[in-house]
C-alpha cells in the first residue's frame, strides 16, 4: 500500500514527482450551498462535495463523476470533535471493520491548531495562519506538506473568500489533502 505522506512511492493516480497547485472553490458545483469543488492546474474538476444536509455528521469527497473516494465522519466528544476520514474501498466486506485513512482532533501541543494522523500513526499538523481560511499541513519535522491561501490573480488582487489555491508537495497524496481540507472546511463551518 502507498503511503499517505511524502516519503510515498508513486503508485497513485493521485500523486505527482512535481508539485501540484489546485484551485479551490468553497462552493457546491451541484447547488449554490455549502460544500467545495476543486479543480487542477488545467481548469478541469478533479473533486467535489456536496452538502446535502447541514444537520449530517458524514460528508463524502467524490471525483468528477460522482464516485465517493473518501467518506468523513464526524464524532463528537464533549466539547470537541474529531473526524475520521475513510477512503472508499471496494474490496472490503460489509463484516469487516474498515480502519480511517486519517484521525483529526484538537491539539493538545499547538493551540488552535489540529493533529492529524494517518494510518500508520504519523502525525502532521494542520497550522491555520490566517483567521479566514489560510493554512498549513506541516510534517513531525515542521516541513509544509501543503497549503492553503487566498487564491490571487496574476496582478496581485485576491478573488474572494471562497476562492483558494492549494499547493501539494510533490510526492503527497492529495486527494487526502483534499479530504484534510475539506475536514478544515467543516471545522470553520463551511463545508
Amino acid at each position: 500500500m502507498a503511503r499517505v505522506f511524502p516519503q510515498a512511492a508513486i503508485s497513485s493516480p493521485y500523486m505527482s514527482t512535481e508539485r501540484e497547485t489546485f484551485t479551490v472553490w468553497m462552493k457546491s458545483l451541484v447547488y449554490q450551498n455549502n460544500g467545495l469543488t476543486v479543480y487542477n492546474s488545467s481548469g478541469e474538476i478533479m473533486y467535489r462535495v456536496e452538502t446535502y444536509d447541514k444537520s449530517s455528521n458524514e460528508v463524502h469527497i467524490m471525483d468528477l463523476h460522482g464516485n465517493i473516494l473518501f467518506t468523513i465522519r464526524k464524532k463528537k466528544l464533549w466539547l470537541f470533535g474529531s473526524w475520521y476520514v475513510y477512503r472508499e474501498c471496494e474490496s472490503y466486506t460489509s463484516t469487516e471493520e474498515v480502519k480511517p485513512s486519517a484521525r483529526i482532533k484538537r491539539s493538545s501541543i499547538r493551540d488552535g491548531d489540529w493533529e492529524v494522523r494517518d494510518e500508520t500513526n504519523e502525525v502532521f499538523w494542520i497550522l491555520r495562519f490566517d483567521p479566514k481560511f489560510a493554512f498549513q499541513i506541516i510534517d513531525i519535522n515542521g516541513d509544509i506538506i501543503a497549503q492553503v491561501k487566498p487564491k490571487q490573480s496574476s496582478n496581485g488582487i485576491t478573488l474572494g473568500e471562497d476562492v483558494l489555491t492549494l499547493e501539494v508537495k510533490p510526492r503527497v497524496d492529495y486527494s487526502l489533502v483534499v479530504a484534510l481540507v475539506t475536514v478544515y472546511g467543516s471545522i470553520k463551518g463551511v463545508v
